[in-house]
């Protein structure tokens, strides 16, 4: 156990130190999969709820969502999309949390 105690933590060692690694904060995304419930009217409602996109962005990703299967809606922190996602799932639409590749 003391051996364990002396070793230096990894995440310090590792943790960016410059502005351009930012993006690397930001390696998730929330994805919304089409359904056989929601109408294409509430899920363009619920986009335009939860993420203040204009009615013209909302209304494009649900047609992503019912013609691909699934559109991506947001991306950022793991913990941001994780809200989301939850978020998206009170409102009655499936949706998860990927990292991104």
């Amino acid at each position: 156990m003391s051996a364990m105690s002396t070793a230096p933590a990894p995440v310090e060692l590792e943790r960016p130190d410059s502005a351009e690694d930012v993006s690397a904060d930001r390696p998730w995304l929330a994805i919304v999969w089409n359904d056989p419930i929601n109408l294409m009217s509430y899920v363009t409602y619920v986009f335009q709820a939860v993420f203040a996109y204009p009615k013209a962005k909302a209304e494009k990703l649900m047609l992503d969502v019912h013609h691909k299967g699934r559109a991506v809606v947001a991306n950022g922190t793991r913990e941001e999309m994780e809200r989301d996602v939850e978020i998206l799932h009170s409102y009655g639409l499936w949706a998860t949390v990927k990292k991104d590749d």
